[in-house]
C-alpha cells in the first residue's frame, strides 16, 4: 500500500496519481488509511494536527504525489438577511463548539436538525445540501490554515516561524 507523510512540499516531477476525496472526519485524521479515487488503497501518516483542505497535495519519498479533494457531504448552509445577524448566528453557533465554515455572506456546519432549529428561531435561512465542508482551523491548533478559496500553494516551508511547540 502506498504511504504519504508530507501535505504541500511535492516537486514538479512527482508522478501525480490523482485525487483522493476525502470527508471532513478523514480530513481531521493524521492517520488514515483511505482509497484514491482510482479505488488504490493508500495510508496516510501526517504531522499531527494536520487538517487537510481542497487543494492540498500530499507526497512520498518514491516522488508519488495525489491531491486532496473534500467530498460533498451533508451539510446546513446559513444565510441571513444582514451581516450583523450572521454575525450573531455565528457567534451562538461558536459556543457550541461545532467546526463551522465562515465566509462572507454563508455559514456552513455538518448538518444538525438541532443547531437548524436554533438558526431559525435567531432569524437565519436554512438550506440543507450536498457540499464541500472546510471549516475554520482551530485557532489553537498551529494548523495550516489557507483562508477561502485561493489555492496558491507557493509558500515554500522556510518563513520564519519562531514558535517552538
Amino acid at each position: 500500500m502506498k504511504e504519504f507523510f508530507v501535505v504541500n512540499q511535492a516537486k514538479q516531477d512527482d508522478l501525480n496519481l490523482g485525487t483522493l476525496t476525502l470527508s471532513f472526519s478523514q480530513r481531521e485524521k493524521s492517520r488514515l488509511k483511505a482509497s484514491l479515487d482510482s479505488g488504490e488503497e493508500v495510508g496516510l501518516f501526517l504531522p499531527r494536527g494536520t487538517v487537510l483542505r481542497e487543494g492540498d497535495v500530499l507526497s512520498n519519498q518514491q516522488g508519488e504525489s495525489v491531491v486532496v479533494k473534500a467530498a460533498l457531504e451533508s451539510v446546513s448552509t446559513i444565510t441571513a438577511p444582514d451581516t450583523h445577524l450572521l454575525l450573531r448566528i455565528a457567534y451562538h453557533l461558536g459556543n457550541r463548539h461545532v467546526p463551522l465554515q465562515v465566509e462572507p455572506e454563508w455559514l456552513r456546519y455538518v448538518h444538525d436538525h438541532v443547531l437548524d432549529d436554533m438558526v431559525r428561531q435567531l432569524g437565519g435561512t436554512v438550506t440543507s445540501e450536498m457540499a464541500s465542508f472546510q471549516p475554520e482551523s482551530g485557532a489553537y491548533g498551529g494548523g495550516h490554515h489557507h483562508g477561502g478559496h485561493e489555492h496558491s500553494h507557493a509558500h515554500a516551508h522556510s518563513h520564519e516561524h519562531h514558535h517552538h511547540h
